[in-house]
């Protein structure tokens, strides 16, 4: 299928089809587990999975359907991974609440509470396996936090939906109602900024 070609299910969805919405989820969940895999909070994976996660998303889009924006595949993927990603919060809030206070005392200690800056952080502390730098994980979460932290928070969601959700620069500028031109200069503004980031942990054993 080229650019200018509609995908199959895209006519049946305009019309509010059910079955669309699945053959359309079907052609995105690979997609979609990579932002569900990058948001989710390492505590609650250990309660939730992916398939989990996905399947309430589904529930909440067929629910929603006619909100959904049918203009492109673009537009429809783009809804999509919002409904996701709120589906992502509120069974953060579901089960933060429902653990109590151990689970709020984990998220605040491990600092993964499923915001961009925590999510990029235990995505990137995660690639260190060796038990000798286990010790200096904590210190490491702590610097990439506030380094993190200090970005602009529009350049911080632009890097983390390139990056690391692997978004093109035409979904993210959609995504953050932003022009793509925008979203490219943000996109090398924020890479160099992680970089300079990343530099400056080397003394951890943290690799650029």
């Amino acid at each position: 299928m080229t650019e200018d070609q509609e995908p199959h299910w895209l006519p049946d969805l305009r019309n509010g089809s059910e079955a669309a919405l699945s053959q359309c989820f079907a052609e995105y969940r690979p997609r979609l587990e990579r932002i569900v895999s990058f948001r989710l909070s390492p505590q609650l994976s250990t309660r939730l999975d992916i398939d989990d996660v996905l399947q309430d998303a589904y529930l909440a889009a067929a629910q929603r359907i006619e909100h959904c924006d049918t203009t492109s595949a673009q537009s429809v993927f783009v809804w999509l991974r919002l409904v996701v990603q709120q589906t992502l919060i509120d069974l953060h809030r579901k089960h933060v609440q429902a653990a109590g206070r151990d689970i709020q005392r984990e998220v605040r200690a491990d600092r993964t509470d499923p915001g961009t800056s925590g999510c990029i952080a235990g995505h990137l502390i995660s690639q260190v396996s060796s038990p000798s730098m286990s010790l200096k994980r904590d210190e490491m979460n702590a610097r990439l936090m506030q380094a993190l932290e200090q970005m602009e928070a529009t350049d911080r969601e632009v890097l983390a939906l390139r990056h690391f959700e692997d978004l093109s620069n035409n979904e993210v500028a959609q995504t953050l109602d932003i022009s793509v031109k925008a979203a490219s200069i943000r996109y090398i503004r924020a890479l160099k900024k992680l970089k300079g980031i990343m530099d400056s942990l080397t003394d951890l054993g943290l690799q650029p």
